[in-house]
């Protein structure tokens, strides 16, 4: 497990969106690991929700879902304390990824997770939520280095419960299963199975390489030539137009 950790320490050095290109992105490239179709799964964020602190980088975690709604007369059975002990018993870190199941005219008003909820995650190595609806106290959850993404922040809410804890869920576009890796930025969050990790953190470094020259070349370009040839993966000498 603390080899994971690790792990999941590395690709903290690394933004969202090249996570993305190496898990399914383009499929094509040799060092795309191609877990997905890009187009059809749903295995990142959409426009739907926002990173409420950008300042803090990439986190990355392990996932432990849950499901609020409306008290349900019928089922009380779990309440957020099952939600803590679900986040204790994972490997760390942990990032929650709460689904958000209210009726449409409240479902933009529930200021669901606070300051106490978030210490409660804090405090057993959870490092994050995303959620599909909003939540509050952002002020006072700021310097807890503990991360939002949410669809807003609004500043109340009524009663509410817990339905479901670790099972799969569905937020803001993307499907999560307990236990996958969620790893999260400014850009929005993606995910990939656990058993992964290694590998996609060798292929983006390895990635990055490659696209660190691309960048170098393309900025020292003069010409669309010379822009051409580069993306061809061709190297550029004066001359050399005509054939690129």
């Amino acid at each position: 497990m603390a080899q994971n950790s690790d792990v999941l320490q590395q690709l903290c050095k690394f933004d969202t969106p090249s996570i993305t290109n190496v898990v399914a992105t383009y499929p094509e490239h040799p060092l795309c690991l191609g877990l997905y179709n890009p187009w059809t799964e749903n295995w990142y964020t959409d426009q739907s929700v926002r990173c409420i602190y950008p300042e803090l980088g990439p986190i990355v975690g392990h996932a432990v879902t849950c499901v609020f709604g409306l008290p349900d007369p019928n089922y009380s059975r779990l309440t957020f304390l099952d939600v803590v002990d679900a986040l204790d018993a994972s490997p760390k870190p942990t990032v929650l990824v709460l689904e958000q199941k209210f009726p449409p005219e409240i479902a933009g008003k529930v200021g669901l997770a606070g300051g106490n909820m978030a210490s409660a995650m804090k405090a057993v190595g959870c490092r994050g939520l995303i959620s599909n609806g909003p939540s509050r106290d952002v002020d006072e959850i700021r310097p807890m280095q503990f991360q939002y993404m949410l669809s807003g922040i609004t500043p109340g809410h009524g009663a509410m419960a817990v339905h479901a804890v670790n099972v799969p869920v569905h937020v803001a576009g993307m499907d999560v299963a307990p236990g996958e890796i969620i790893h999260m930025d400014e850009n929005g969050a993606c995910k990939f199975p656990a058993e992964n990790a290694e590998n996609v953190l060798s292929n983006v470094q390895a990635l990055l390489d490659e696209e660190g020259d691309r960048i170098g070349r393309l900025q020292k370009a003069s010409s669309a030539a010379e822009i051409r040839a580069i993306f061809a993966g061709k190297s550029y000498a004066a001359g050399d137009e005509k054939e690129a």
